[in-house]
């Protein structure tokens, strides 16, 4: 019998707070290992849609409705996670509000895109890049 090893599915949301000046991202301080900051995110459930993943992930983590506006990419580097190997569906939403830290979320913090922290977790530096490209660029992240 063959045993297939597959990555596990997550989301990851950059999550633009439309009702403030300059439409800071929320990047959350990770409660668990690995720590430092991180996009809201998770784990895509047996039986779920990946944007309803991505929906209910914001609001276990930060306790604010999204709207989803676009895919920004697919990233599926297999060191992106040191915990396993991980692909993650990469949204751009916005939301108002005020957020609150939860589920798997020390604290959070607003963040202009431009100075974003340096201890960040995953890929996520390398998805932010590809988000400043697409927002003021407007450059698809290129594919790999």
């Amino acid at each position: 019998m063959t045993t297939y090893r597959n990555p596990a599915p997550t989301v990851d949301i950059i999550i633009e707070m439309i009702d403030r000046p300059d439409r800071p991202i929320i990047l959350i301080e990770r409660l668990n290992e690995p720590l430092g900051w991180a996009l809201p995110g998770g784990f895509v459930d047996y039986g779920e849609a990946v944007p309803q993943a991505a929906k209910r992930e914001a609001l276990e983590e930060i306790g604010l409705e999204i709207e989803l506006v676009d895919l920004l990419g697919v990233y599926s580097d297999p060191g992106r996670d040191p915990r396993q190997h991980t692909l993650s569906l990469t949204y751009i939403a916005t939301a108002t509000g005020t957020p609150t830290a939860g589920d798997d979320a020390k604290t959070f913090k607003l963040f202009n895109p431009w100075e974003l922290p340096a201890n960040l977790c995953f890929d996520h530096g390398t998805i932010l890049k590809d988000y400043l490209r697409y927002r003021y660029h407007h450059q698809r992240p290129v594919v790999q």
